[in-house]
């Protein structure tokens, strides 16, 4: 059957050896739609990001480009504005009727870390071709603060499927009719829209902004660090505010958003003509977020947003993103939030989990 793979068949493809790892998958990897990738005992520090390219394995390609390696077994630190390539515990060997789709979780995507899969082979990132057999590799480029990592560490998930399951704006409609996916009227144009807030009820703080210069963050410490260490409140009394080139930011959406257990979604980036910025890092939604049957009622989304080369003036309600709802292969048997650790439902404006809160 068509569509995303649910958590119990994520835990008969690792049973059938379709994935595989030298250390035995956890049951906390397993997510309701996708599964936790680990990072191994090393990291290359390399000239530039690369992909493998047809006939080319990452290997080979880490011949040209390495500069050192890095031992992660007693934790090491991957410096800011630099890029790191790490194989990953995991490996595949995927049917031939099976694909996958890599993204960053969303502690990693809301630390402005921009970690991609690339594979042996491959001419895109974070995109793994039916029937792939090998290993598999993170690239690591921490944008806004120096990270500490450790082997194990889970920085970004793969979700697998079959065929094309995602929803043209007509079944869109039709779902939302049946089951709010916003609280609100939709927009829905090749996906449902989503806007930013920056009118926050009984507060003028709308966002949070990087600093520049700032300590190591341990991704392991968990509820550790004062957020005024490593991020500038954003205020804003007019319904806008001013995007600093080069700067990153996280936001909220206006939307309170839900993802019914029947299905799953990615968030999309919206075209670039309607601004100088990138909203999304950690694209995945899974069922679950925000249904009431997880303890969801809405939640909203997290933006994490980068201005490019000038400033840009983005507005209270302003269409940023979009997302791209799946249908799952088969319901799964555990939901986001629903007796899992899941940090992020029902939530609003909110830093990682490394931050402590209040």
């Amino acid at each position: 059957m068509h569509g995303v793979i649910p958590n119990q068949q994520i835990s008969r493809m690792i049973g059938s050896g379709q994935i595989s790892a030298p250390l035995p998958v956890i049951p906390g990897q397993i997510q309701p739609a996708s599964l936790d990738l680990r990072l191994g005992n090393r990291a290359f520090r390399v000239r530039a990001s690369f992909l493998a390219g047809r006939g080319k394995s990452v290997a080979e390609r880490l011949d040209e480009f390495r500069m050192h390696e890095v031992d992660l077994t007693s934790g090491a630190v991957l410096e800011k504005g630099c890029v790191y390539v790490v194989p990953l515990m995991e490996g595949l060997a995927l049917p031939s009727d099976i694909s996958a789709v890599a993204n960053a979780k969303s502690s990693t995507g809301r630390l402005d870390l921009l970690t991609r899969t690339i594979t042996d082979g491959g001419t895109e990132f974070d995109r793994i071709a039916p029937g792939y057999t090998g290993p598999l590799y993170a690239e690591i480029c921490p944008r806004s603060f120096s990270v500490l990592v450790r082997p194990g560490m889970r920085l970004n998930q793969i979700r697998f499927g079959r065929g094309d399951a995602v929803l043209d704006d007509d079944a869109l409609r039709s779902l939302h009719e049946e089951t709010p996916l916003v609280d609100g009227t939709p927009v829905i144009d090749d996906g449902l829209g989503f806007s930013v807030d920056l009118k926050l009820p009984s507060t003028t703080l709308v966002g949070y902004r990087a600093k520049p210069h700032t300590g190591v963050i341990d991704l392991d410490n968990v509820g550790h660090y004062a957020p005024a260490d490593y991020w500038e409140e954003v205020h804003s009394t007019k319904g806008h505010i001013i995007l600093d080139p080069g700067a990153f930011y996280i936001l909220v959406s206006r939307e309170a958003v839900t993802i019914p257990p029947e299905f799953a979604a990615e968030m999309a980036p919206y075209l670039a003509v309607v601004g100088e910025f990138r909203v999304h890092y950690a694209g995945f939604f899974d069922p679950g977020f925000g249904h009431d049957a997880a303890g969801g009622a809405g939640s909203r989304g997290v933006l994490e947003v980068r201005c490019h080369e000038a400033p840009f003036v983005l507005e209270h309600g302003q269409v940023v993103g979009r997302l791209l709802y799946e249908r799952m292969a088969e319901v799964p048997t555990q939901l986001y939030g629903a007796g899992i650790a899941s940090n992020y439902q029902g939530q609003g404006l909110k830093l990682s989990k490394h931050f402590k809160s209040g």
